[in-house]
């Protein structure tokens, strides 16, 4: 099945324009399997958890694989904000030689969160879990073979149905090439990696803070730099030196997963001083 990918922010209307889609392909005689999310309730217990985050996406991308082939279409319907995790879904179709398009759904965050309050409580995120969300994605680039054909929506666009169509059913499928057949990028969980390993920090700090007085050295996880505590830091200032550390490493990443934890300390102790 050609693989269709749905990008954007929390509540952005990707499911709006999957249901669109499909009923169009199903109106073109095409058989469509929908891969989604269908979280709900569960939504931020997922988000907020980095570890069942990473298994949500495993668990799509498996789906996804079981059910790709080169007759009809897989539309895969969820964040997919990482580029590194549209990479390996690039190399999905590559392996299964089947065209594939990604289509971002460009709302404007404020939109987005009035939409999100719009929705029945128990559907909605928490708004540190749907400020994060916005803060990590990574928005596709036509540039990169993996967000291309790239169409970009805006939420009063019509879906330029046929070019969809022509994108899927009736361009060459990618060749396989060394690169599908062996593990993607070592760095597609860039993303995952930098969430989890700040976040832990950000709690040791918290708890280290308890028993300690300013002047003390507090030691993290997976750091070989301490942190040079010339006062008490407040939660509220180590989320935003962490969205500011994300936002910054985002930009400028680094080869070398395991210097995260080191790389933050130097940015809190840069902060302090």
């Amino acid at each position: 099945m050609p693989l269709v990918v749905v990008c954007g922010f929390p509540c952005s209307g990707k499911s709006r324009r999957a249901a669109e889609l499909s009923e169009f392909f199903r109106e073109r005689r095409r058989k469509v399997t929908a891969v989604e999310e269908n979280l709900r309730a569960e939504r931020n217990s997922v988000y907020g958890d980095s570890r069942k985050e990473k298994d949500l996406r495993g668990a799509l991308k498996a789906e996804v694989e079981r059910k790709i082939n080169k007759d009809d279409v897989v539309i895969m319907d969820s964040l997919n904000y990482i580029k590194g995790y549209r990479y390996e879904l690039f190399c999905l179709v590559k392996h299964a030689q089947t065209p594939h398009c990604l289509i971002h759904c460009d709302t404007a965050v404020d939109v987005c969160s009035l939409w999100n309050r719009n929705r029945e409580p128990e559907e909605q995120y928490s708004q540190e879990i749907f400020d994060e969300l916005v803060m990590r994605f990574e928005a596709p680039e036509s540039r990169n073979r993996w967000d291309s054909p790239l169409f970009t929506i805006q939420k009063d666009d019509a879906l330029p149905f046929e070019a969809i169509y022509d994108a899927v059913f009736h361009r060459k499928a990618p060749p396989p090439n060394q690169s599908t057949l062996n593990q993607p990028l070592s760095s597609t969980n860039f993303m995952y990696e930098l969430d989890r390993v700040t976040q832990e920090m950000v709690t040791t700090i918290l708890n280290t803070q308890k028993t300690s007085v300013p002047g003390d050295l507090i030691t993290v996880p997976g750091a070989n730099v301490k942190i040079e505590l010339t006062r008490s830091l407040q939660m509220a200032e180590l989320r935003k030196l962490r969205r500011q550390f994300i936002s910054y490493t985002k930009m400028h990443p680094t080869e070398n997963i395991g210097q995260i934890a080191n790389m933050f300390v130097q940015y809190i102790n840069r902060s302090l001083h």
